[in-house]
C-alpha cells in the first residue's frame, strides 16, 4: 500500500481484517467497533445461541454510556430489565446503602439484564455493519502460522473444519481460552478462597426493595432480580461443593434461608442440585497478552472473580482499547506488536488492580470469625452508617466505572 493508504484509514477503508474468537460481550463489542470503522471482522461462536442462565448481566455505567454512543440506548431500554442507581447490602438484618452510582458516568445507574438480550442486541447492531460476519456454532480448535507469526485460525463449523485467515486474531474465547493455551501464553493463578453456586429461586411481587448481597452469621448469598425470579447465589469455600451436597437439598435450602428470610416463601421453587450450577472462581492474569498477529481480552487475558459483577466491564473495555489501536493505526495490517503490547500496557494495571481488591473481599468473605462476630442489627446500622456515607460514592466510582475506564473517542 502507499503511504497515503497508511495513514489511519484516510484514504480509505482500514486495510486487513480481523477474527475474534468468543461471542461473549468482549467479542461482539470488538465486532461492533471494528465493523462501524469499516474492518472487516469475524465474530465465531461455538454455541447456537447465546441462551445459557448464569452468566454475568450486570451493565455498569460505562457500558452504558458506551451503548449509548453507539446509537444502541433505545434498543437496550426496550429489553427487560432492572435498574438501580445505588446498591445496598443486608449485614446481619441492618440494611444500608454501600454503593452509589448517582455521579459515575453520564447514565448513572448499574442495570441487571440477562446476558443473552444484550448479546443478541450487539450481533444485531453488528449485523447492520457489511464488514460483519457473525458465525453461529463455530469453535475456534487451533491457529494457524506462517513462522512466528499467528495468521488466522482452525475452526469447527456446521459443515465441518473451517480455517479463518486474518490480520489479527482475537481470543475473547474465556478463562478457558483454547487459543490462548495454543500460543503458549500462560496463566498465572492466584488463587481464590470460594466458590459459588448459582439457582433460580421464584420472586414474590411483595419481596424487599432489591438488594444484591445479604451476609448472615455463616454465609453470604447474592439475589439479583429478574422479572419473576432472582438470579440467586450461595457463596461457598473453594472446592466444597461435594460437601454440600451431602449434606443435603434441605440443609442447603435452610443456609440460604438464614442469610435471606424473606426467601423462605419460595426456598422451595428450587427442586433439586441439578438446578444449581458451580462456579470455579478463579483470579488469574496472562504474563503476556500477545503472540506477533495474536492478542488475548477479557477473560482470555485476566480471568476474574463475580465480586462486584465488574467481569463484563472490564472485558468491554479491552474491547474498546483494541478497537482504538486498530482504528488508529490504519487497520489491522498495519498492526505490529508493539501496538499489541500497547493494549496490554493500557488494560493489564486495571484489571490487576481490580483483582487486587476482589482478592480482599474474597479473604474478609471466608475469614471464619466474620459473621459470627457480627453484632446486633441494630447496633450494626449505627456502627455502619457514618463511613458509609463518605465511602459510598468512592465505591460507586470504583465499582462502575474502575480503573482507567475507556470512551469511544476514535
Amino acid at each position: 500500500m502507499t503511504d497515503v493508504d497508511d495513514k489511519q484509514g484516510s484514504a480509505g477503508p482500514p486495510g486487513g481484517s480481523v477474527v475474534v474468537a468468543g461471542g461473549g460481550p468482549a467479542g461482539l463489542v470488538l465486532g461492533v467497533l471494528l465493523a462501524r470503522a469499516g474492518v472487516r471482522v469475524t465474530v465465531l461462536e461455538s454455541h447456537d445461541d447465546f441462551l445459557r442462565d448464569f452468566r454475568g448481566d450486570t451493565i455498569h455505567p460505562t457500558t452504558l454510556d458506551l451503548l449509548h454512543d453507539l446509537g444502541l440506548a433505545d434498543r437496550l431500554a426496550a429489553l427487560p430489565h432492572s435498574r438501580v442507581s445505588t446498591l445496598d447490602a443486608v449485614l446481619n438484618g441492618a440494611r444500608y446503602g454501600s454503593i452509589d452510582f448517582s455521579r459515575v458516568g453520564r447514565s448513572r445507574e448499574l442495570w441487571f439484564m440477562p446476558q443473552w438480550d444484550l448479546l443478541n442486541l450487539l450481533a444485531e447492531a453488528g449485523r447492520a455493519y457489511p464488514t460483519f460476519d457473525l458465525r453461529l456454532g463455530t469453535a475456534a480448535t487451533g491457529l494457524l502460522r506462517d513462522g512466528e507469526r499467528i495468521t488466522g485460525l482452525v475452526a469447527e463449523g456446521p459443515d465441518g473444519r473451517e480455517e479463518h485467515h486474518a490480520d489479527l486474531v482475537v481470543a475473547a474465547d474465556g478463562r478457558s481460552s483454547r487459543l490462548r493455551e495454543e500460543a503458549g501464553l500462560r496463566l498465572v493463578h492466584t488463587g481464590s478462597p470460594i466458590d459459588v453456586l448459582w439457582f433460580r429461586l421464584d420472586r414474590q411481587p411483595a419481596d424487599p426493595e432489591d438488594t444484591i448481597v445479604y451476609v448472615g452469621r455463616r454465609d453470604v448469598v447474592i439475589t439479583i432480580p429478574r422479572e419473576g425470579y432472582f438470579q440467586t447465589a450461595l457463596l461457598i469455600g473453594k472446592g466444597s461443593f461435594a460437601e454440600v451436597r451431602a449434606a443435603g437439598l434441605e440443609r442447603f435450602r435452610e443456609r440460604v434461608v438464614e442469610s435471606v428470610p424473606f426467601l423462605a416463601t419460595t426456598v422451595r421453587s428450587l427442586a433439586g442440585f441439578d438446578d444449581v450450577a458451580l462456579l470455579d472462581v478463579q483470579i488469574a492474569h496472562a504474563e503476556r497478552w500477545h503472540r506477533p498477529g495474536l492478542l488475548l481480552i477479557g477473560d482470555a487475558a485476566h480471568p476474574m472473580s463475580p465480586a462486584f459483577g465488574v467481569g463484563i466491564a472490564y472485558a468491554i473495555q479491552d474491547a474498546v482499547a483494541t478497537a482504538r489501536v486498530i482504528v488508529r493505526a490504519g487497520g489491522p495490517a498495519h498492526l505490529d506488536e508493539a501496538a499489541l503490547r500497547a493494549v496490554q500496557r493500557r488494560r493489564a494495571l486495571p484489571a490487576r488492580a481490580m483483582q487486587q481488591i476482589q482478592r480482599v473481599v474474597h479473604t474478609a468473605i471466608r475469614y471464619p470469625g466474620l459473621r459470627t462476630a457480627l453484632p446486633s442489627a441494630g447496633i450494626l446500622s449505627r456502627v455502619v452508617a457514618l463511613p458509609t456515607r463518605f465511602s459510598r460514592p468512592v465505591l460507586g466510582r470504583l465499582v462502575g466505572a474502575g480503573f482507567r475506564p475507556e470512551h469511544l473517542d476514535f
